[in-house]
């Protein structure tokens, strides 16, 4: 099935920044949530506060060393909150914070739309 070319309607407004652009301040922040790892991550996060084990065994073929750094960057984004319980041995919490529900929220239509489109198409 070839896929279709749509225009882009005259009303639409402009982005707000130029994330295309190499030089756009939001663009990592942008590639962060949006990569493979990043979006599954929040989502699965969405649901509750997950153990480092919990998320990793939620999220088929993710590494350890690929959910470690996702982790850390969304954490250094602003996005997932991480901490560390004073027990023995060390337990480790993550959940999202305000704004990564915001995008949460945000990205949910689209992973929506892909469901529908995916369902369609087959």
């Amino acid at each position: 099935m070839a896929a279709r070319t749509v225009e882009p309607a005259a009303s639409t407004p402009p982005l707000p920044f130029m994330a295309a652009s190499a030089d756009c301040p939001y663009r990592a922040m942008f590639e962060h949530i949006t990569s493979k790892w990043g979006v599954l991550v929040l989502v699965q996060l969405s649901h509750g506060t997950l153990r480092w084990a919990e998320l990793r065994r939620s999220i088929e073929g993710v590494t350890e060393k690929m959910l470690a750094q996702t982790l850390r960057t969304l954490e250094a984004d602003g996005l997932v909150r991480r901490e560390a319980l004073p027990v023995v041995p060390p337990h480790v919490e993550y959940s999202l914070t305000a704004d990564g529900h915001d995008v949460v929220a945000r990205l949910t239509p689209v992973l929506e739309w892909l469901h529908t489109y995916v369902d369609r198409r087959d």
